[in-house]
């Protein structure tokens, strides 16, 4: 069994760029068949407005929404964009600046109002296994579930034994698993430090181990009999030198 999907996840950062990504990703990864793209406060670019850019090139992009943004009486982001199919909904960080207000919505209320208000829409949800303890998470995809979550999109992966724990407690449920490539101490750093990453004691942030670990996770996948997703995050690192090698175990 092929995968259900491959995603690769873009950085709106302009426009033009966005653009240039985007036709890269159809040149050295054409087994990918989504984008995703995440709602980044220090941007301009929304993610629903760049995922309407988007769509005469690729047919299917899922824009994240942050919860926190969204005003109680404010349109829903994306409701009522033509040919819009997905979205992610994601709780959101605090932003930097003081000035931006947010709203105390929980991800729950806002996957509510989407099921209510925009009910075409297919709705996913974030997991991840780092920020606290697995059954604290677990807890939270049943009630992100309750609310109308169709599937989850998780925080990247980093090693073989989590990935196989998670499989397991996501058994049944429509998942994108993630990967990302970390690439030197500041990259690790970062995870460690922002999203309470635990890597391995022989991990190596190093390009050519980073592939191998997508490359198995790919594999995987791709034979197994479950559905399995994927959605690559391709952080601080040239598509060129990572997407290639990911593509060829898919051909």
């Amino acid at each position: 069994m092929s995968l259900t999907h491959l995603s690769v996840e873009l950085i709106p950062r302009t426009e033009e760029a966005l653009r240039d990504d985007t036709a890269a990703v159809k040149t050295l990864l054409p087994a990918a068949d989504m984008l995703n793209i995440p709602d980044l406060m220090r941007f301009p670019l929304r993610s629903w407005d760049a995922a309407a850019l988007l769509q005469p090139v690729f047919l299917s992009i899922i824009p994240h929404v942050r919860a926190i943004d969204i005003a109680p009486n404010a349109p829903l982001p994306g409701a009522t964009q033509p040919g819009l199919q997905e979205i992610l909904v994601v709780h959101g960080d605090p932003p930097a600046d003081l000035s931006h207000r947010t709203y105390p919505n929980s991800t729950e209320s806002i996957i509510r109002r989407y099921k209510k208000e925009a009910p075409h829409l297919r709705v996913y949800a974030a997991f991840d296994p780092y920020r606290r303890a697995p059954w604290r998470e677990l807890e939270d995809v049943a009630r992100k579930k309750e609310a109308g979550a169709e599937g989850f999109f998780t925080q990247p992966v980093f090693d073989r034994k989590l990935f196989d724990l998670c499989r397991e407690w996501l058994r049944d449920e429509t998942v994108f698993w993630g990967l990302s490539p970390v690439i030197g101490p500041r990259s690790r750093s970062y995870w460690e430090t922002t999203n309470h990453v635990v890597f391995p004691k022989d991990f190596s942030p190093t390009l050519d181990a980073n592939i191998a670990f997508a490359q198995t996770v790919l594999r995987e996948l791709s034979g197994s009999e479950e559905k399995g997703a994927v959605y690559l995050m391709p952080l601080r690192v040239k598509l060129e030198h990572y997407l290639p090698p990911l593509q060829d175990v898919l051909n």
